[in-house]
């Protein structure tokens, strides 16, 4: 059984009683997505982030959706990418690859990994003159209202500590308003360098799915969704909010426990 709503601020919420119904709404509302994008632009530029999350992604790569997704119209980005060598335990992209990126016929040339033979700052720099470029050809969209990319979808998962992609508590580069990719070398969790979207990059995609599992996220699921008053802290999932774009948010029941009972 699951539940959907609608939070008037926060989005679109459904929260599943187990993470097999939640990995299975997951892959039905990606696969629409793709369909209604290649229909429209001819592409699919998606944005991934690690963790849990790819694992829920699981599903894509079993029936029908091995057979019924374009895969070769999909573009593949890094929302945030551990600065580190790809076959590294560490990396999302190792990640990406061995749970779903080498399940699917995805053309390899789309795959848009990060250099991690440079410095974090470089590999910055470096990831957003790609984009730059694939935005210029219009793989990745561009926003009406700024100069932004607008990804078709940017899957991100949380912290405990509300975090998103690389974007953590109180640091500074949650103020970066013209940079479209960043990097820290200070992560609170290892390892320390990373690269990163900004916020103005993801609140400028048409879609952002925020993939949360697990009671240890409850807290940080209720402060970043519910009208907890002035005394809210400055999480970063609570400043996503896309500016043209739709966010939903899949939960399941633990991480959903101690939301408000209105919605």
């Amino acid at each position: 059984m699951s539940f959907s709503g609608v939070h008037k601020d926060r989005g679109e919420l459904r929260i599943h009683e187990s993470l097999d119904e939640l990995g299975t709404d997951l892959a039905d509302y990606i696969a629409e997505l793709s369909e209604v994008s290649v229909k429209e632009r001819g592409v699919f530029a998606i944005g991934l982030s690690g963790g849990s999350l790819i694992a829920l992604m699981g599903k894509l790569y079993e029936t029908p959706y091995n057979k019924t997704v374009d895969w070769a119209k999909w573009y593949i980005f890094w929302a945030d990418e551990r600065v580190v060598a790809k076959n590294h335990a560490d990396s999302n992209y190792k990640l990406a690859k061995d749970c779903l990126l080498s399940k699917v016929p995805i053309v390899p040339s789309h795959v848009h990994s990060i250099n991690d033979s440079v410095s974090a700052e470089e590999a910055a720099d470096e990831y957003e003159f790609v984009i730059r470029q694939l935005v210029k050809t219009r793989v990745v969209s561009v926003s009406e209202i700024s100069d932004c990319p607008k990804f078709d979808l940017i899957l991100l998962g949380m912290g405990s500590d509300g975090h998103i992609a690389s974007l953590f508590p109180n640091h500074p580069v949650l103020d970066e308003k013209n940079q479209w990719v960043t990097f820290i070398t200070d992560s609170p969790k290892p390892p320390p360098e990373r690269i990163t979207f900004t916020l103005p990059v993801i609140n400028s995609a048409s879609n952002v799915a925020m993939v949360v599992t697990g009671g240890s996220k409850a807290e940080a699921v209720h402060l970043a969704i519910d009208d907890v008053g002035p005394d809210c802290p400055s999480m970063p999932a609570r400043m996503v909010q896309p500016t043209k774009g739709k966010i939903v948010w899949f939960l399941d029941k633990p991480a959903a426990s101690k939301l408000d009972s209105s919605h």
